[in-house]
């Protein structure tokens, strides 16, 4: 740790050396002990839930004020029903295995030497994240499942939630017998205290953006301390020549529509042009109902008219958006191959689905996309912590290094190498110490 962290007067410096204190304190209790400050949480977010509410409701009313988007403002909306739904996913992560600990691998050299590779945690986490302020709550859960301290940092928007939440968090795990400082709101509101967090290498050990495109960039641009980069979603249902015409329908209606505010809802449709002339009816009639604008190529516009799908021509600006609302880009395709280079230039690398009866078709696809998750006649939005049976995830990596795709508890440890011997000494022969004989080890570098 630099010295300058380690004295310099900043109130984010401070929860951040606070957070290290509590993290090293987190680190070796048993699973026991976090299990029991998880399930306080779940019970105090439910028993707090009218005071949380009430906090939200005046982050709600102001982004309201302002002319925030619909659906940033259903991202930050809490209501009874989802806060029982976020103690509901709390309560799991307090049921899954513990990864703390867990042997990654393990052997006994020739030489008796004992190797084990264990899982530890990160050790100070930060957090950096837009309206939604569900997030508060998985990510102290996750973060204290897997030994870490965390800094939470959400958007001024979600201020007033967000202290509330951390507020109802933190006595919960007093209660529980935990350091209260495992868990902390980043003090401000201001961008200083972003840029602080992202320059405190040294105090915390990783950041994890969750948000826009724009977010996700600046942090990974601007900080000094390693980041796990969770991406935006692009993410593409492909139709392909050989398919079930109904469930290519409710598989592109629940991709796009089932909840348009995530990121993993679809925002490209990929037809094939051996069955768009039979597709494209169902699924523009289908998507009118729901609402959806279709930003389409000229055989889309072509099958669009005299229907009642909202249909404009799209752009290139088009192909490479996450929406995150009623609307959707939508092209028809020669083969599975243009459809695999359409995705492999304007995917942000998230979720892509496959809708075919094709064995062969499937196969082909699932080995030339490049995204975290490749679906095979299923809904994009399966691509979740909760459905992959992970619990309630941090985020969804888009990278390739250490993480990808949905993050859950293992995710969040790292690993340490733990020797174990018997008087062992490294050499090439056996050495004298003082006149006696110790053991050498063969294969010295």
């Amino acid at each position: 740790m630099t010295s300058d962290l380690a004295t310099a007067d900043s109130p984010v410096l401070a929860v951040a050396r606070r957070a290290r204190e509590a993290a090293a304190a987190l680190a070796p209790l048993p699973r026991r002990a976090k299990d029991t400050a998880l399930l306080a949480i779940a019970d105090a977010l439910v028993a707090r839930s009218a005071e949380i509410v009430a906090a939200n409701a005046e982050d709600v009313a102001r982004a309201r004020e302002a002319g925030t988007a619909e659906s940033v403002v259903d991202r930050l909306t809490l209501t009874d029903e989802r806060i029982a739904a976020i103690a509901s996913d709390v309560r799991d992560v307090a049921g899954l295995p513990d990864p703390v600990g867990e042997v990654v691998r393990g052997y006994t050299l020739p030489n008796g030497l004992d190797v084990r590779q264990v899982r530890v945690p990160l050790g100070v986490v930060g957090i950096i994240y837009e309206a939604r302020p569900n997030v508060t709550a998985d990510a102290a859960a996750l973060c204290l499942k897997s030994g870490n301290a965390v800094l939470l940092r959400g958007s001024a928007s979600a201020y007033r939630s967000n202290t509330a939440l951390v507020a109802v968090l933190r006595d919960a795990v007093v209660a529980a017998g935990l350091p209260a400082d495992v868990i902390q709101l980043v003090p401000g509101e201001s961008r200083d205290s972003v840029q602080e967090l992202m320059r405190a290498r040294g105090l915390v050990d990783v950041l994890i953006p969750r948000g826009g495109a724009s977010l996700i960039r600046t942090v990974v641009e601007n900080s000094t301390v390693p980041v796990i980069e969770t991406g935006t979603g692009n993410c593409h249902v492909y139709v392909d020549a050989e398919t079930d015409l109904a469930m290519a329908v409710g598989i592109l209606l629940n991709s796009k529509a089932q909840r348009v505010s995530v990121c993993n809802s679809a925002e490209t449709l990929l037809v094939h042009q051996d069955v768009a002339d039979a597709f494209l009816p169902l699924a523009l009639a289908a998507l009118a109902e729901a609402g959806v604008t279709v930003h389409g190529d000229e055989a889309v516009l072509k099958a669009a008219e005299g229907g009642p799908a909202t249909a404009v021509p799209a752009t290139d600006e088009d192909w490479g958006a996450e929406y995150l609302s009623l609307d959707l880009a939508a092209a028809v395709v020669p083969s599975l191959e243009a459809a695999v280079e359409h995705i492999r230039r304007w995917s942000s690398g998230h979720t892509e689905a496959i809708v075919t009866t094709s064995q062969a078709a499937a196969r082909r696809f699932t080995q030339l996309v490049d995204s975290t998750t490749v679906a095979v006649n299923a809904s994009t939005r399966f691509t979740d912590g909760g459905e992959f049976g992970f619990g309630a995830e941090i985020g969804i990596s888009t990278q390739k290094l250490h993480a990808r795709g949905p993050m859950g508890l293992p995710e969040l440890t790292s690993t340490k190498y733990i020797v174990t011997g018997d008087g062992h000494v490294r050499g090439e022969a056996t050495q004298t110490v003082g006149g006696q004989a110790v053991g050498g080890v063969a294969g010295a570098r």
